[in-house]
């Protein structure tokens, strides 16, 4: 809920599972992927969130661009981030 005072939208995508690296150890975790639509000028604002919300050192934050889609909807998610 905190992300999405920053965000149009937040999706939580439960029952992922992550095998990974880790201090020189490989983990295996049930995790939790959040979608985060937004835009470019609120990725640091978000990025920043993320690191002050999540239990990680390191959480997982990537952006992924987006090359088209619906205009109506392409503005209503960066309409909070303006």
């Amino acid at each position: 809920r905190d992300l999405v005072e920053r965000a149009a939208c937040v999706n939580v995508v439960p029952g992922v599972r992550s095998i990974y690296r880790w201090d020189g150890e490989v983990q295996n975790e049930e995790e939790v992927v959040l979608i985060i639509k937004s835009s470019p000028k609120a990725l640091d604002r978000l990025t920043q969130a993320i690191k002050e919300l999540h239990p990680y050192d390191v959480p997982e934050v990537a952006a992924i661009p987006v090359v088209g889609g619906s205009k109506e909807y392409l503005e209503w998610v960066v309409a909070p981030s303006l």
